[in-house]
């Protein structure tokens, strides 16, 4: 059932900067998105509520929804508890085109109603393809990323061996296998997301624990795992270089890796901070909760197709309702909108850069109707293309996502011409040419010549 734009709230901020409001939720059609949203090769964005839906089994177990980029919200699926119960991760969609996703709770494990993992498919179809039992894991809180090997990792921040945690891999057929069990030592509750960094282990955090007695029960580590399970603790933090680090971890075109942390720093509000693939950290941002500054963010970050930094925080802003903000690698911050009321407060899930340069979000709580909103920032950046996957071999099967393609007359992989086919507006098919390197994709278009929004690795 489709849904319309409730209000098309605008107001401007900056410059060249506005925020636009463009679903309000109800309840019926979804409330409280925790999570933030992907494009699909459909131009569309999709997402999850974490309350809503027409279930009337938990007064709404949430939902999953896309949206266009002008605002009109379709409900795909509406949790019903024995399939799942409140995604508060987001949707990745792999590459044989289903979407994937969790569930904090739900699920027919035998031992508790612990989460789940599901397959969907882009009209709404759902598999349940795996309910936890607290042994292989608890209450999934983040989405998955999918690896060049084809399986998806995720994280739970309960259950395991020591009941601190856990990393699994799961087929995209469903066959789970928990990875690894967190201790007290080596971390505590794995709340967040993996990233798969260019020298193919994963990244991620634990909220709390490690070896610093400087936050009562550790104040959270940086770790790598292999895809097969090996994990190294990469950071301790010890609270003056932040304490219980939020979203998932970015690895940036410098190289280095990004990412938050909740607390600590010089003014106990939290850090912005960098860390070499060695595991050598350097705080770049100190948040401040002095004046109309932003401070305590609540997710990850993205890096833009203009190589800064963009987030939010749940505080500061001129109405001390949180921000939405842009800081350059070297540490310098600019507050770019700030939250009204109106508007809505906490953003949870991490921006997204739409292919027509714009950042698409959701607002947790508050709103027209006091469920939550999803908004789009448009700040003067211009359309990109982007590629799924964002790696492969020669002669490899590859999506190019963007903007007004029809009309494309050129393909190119770092200057290496590729056949392809338009097969929509939104999306191009292509191979992998044959002498190709890593490096930019670009599209020829009647109204100019689009980049990739990163470089395509041409794995061997």
């Amino acid at each position: 059932m489709a849904f319309f734009l409730l209000s098309a709230a605008t107001a401007i901020a900056l410059r060249a900067q506005t925020f636009t409001t463009l679903v309000s939720f109800d309840g019926a059609n979804g409330a409280n998105p925790y999570a933030g949203l992907i494009q699909d090769t459909d131009g569309n964005f999709y997402g999850t509520t974490y309350n809503g839906g027409s279930s009337t089994n938990c007064q709404g177990c949430g939902t999953v929804f896309n949206v266009s980029p002008s605002g009109m919200l379709t409900t795909l699926y509406s949790f019903a508890s024995t399939d799942g119960q409140h995604p508060q991760g987001g949707l990745i969609q792999a590459a044989n085109g289903y979407l994937y996703g969790t569930t904090v709770f739900g699920g027919s494990g035998s031992s508790c109603a612990c989460g789940t993992v599901y397959r969907m498919t882009v009209s709404g179809t759902l598999t349940t393809l795996h309910s936890f039992n607290i042994s292989d894991g608890s209450v999934p809180y983040t989405g998955l990323v999918q690896a060049t090997n084809g399986y998806l990792y995720g994280t739970t921040p309960y259950g395991g061996t020591d009941n601190f945690g856990t990393i699994f891999k799961i087929t995209p057929t469903g066959s789970l296998t928990t990875l690894y069990s967190f201790s007290s030592t080596d971390g505590t509750y794995p709340a967040d997301g993996l990233l798969q960094a260019k020298d193919g282990n994963l990244y991620g955090t634990t909220f709390s624990g490690g070896t610093s007695s400087a936050c009562q029960g550790g104040c959270g580590t940086i770790f790598s795992i292999t895809p097969s399970g090996t994990l190294t603790t990469l950071h301790d933090f010890a609270n003056t270089d932040g304490a219980w680090p939020i979203g998932t971890l970015i690895q940036a075109t410098d190289g280095g890796f990004y990412g938050m942390t909740d607390s600590g720093g010089a003014s106990g509000v939290g850090t912005v901070f960098k860390m070499t693939p060695s595991g050598v950290l350097t705080t770049i941002y100190n948040f401040s909760a002095t004046g109309v500054n932003p401070y305590f963010p609540l997710n990850g970050l993205l890096q833009a197709t203009d190589g800064n930094l963009y987030g939010a925080t749940s505080g500061g802003g001129t109405y001390n309702n949180g921000a939405i903000y842009k800081i350059t690698p070297n540490g310098a911050l600019t507050t770019l909108y700030s939250l009204s009321l109106t508007d809505g407060w906490d953003i949870y899930g991490a921006l997204t850069q739409g292919t027509d340069g714009s950042f698409y979000g959701t607002i947790y709580q508050g709103g027209a109707n006091s469920a939550g909103s999803i908004f789009r920032l448009s700040v003067g950046l211009g359309p990109f293309v982007k590629t799924l996957p964002a790696s492969g071999k020669v002669e490899s099967t590859v999506k190019i996502l963007g903007t007004d393609l029809t009309g494309a007359t050129g393909v190119s992989f770092n200057g290496v011409a590729a056949t392809f086919t338009v097969v929509s507006p939104s999306l191009i098919t292509t191979t992998v040419p044959t002498g190709a390197t890593t490096g930019k994709v670009q599209v020829v278009t009647p109204a100019g010549t689009l980049s990739s929004n990163v470089a395509f690795r041409v794995r061997s």
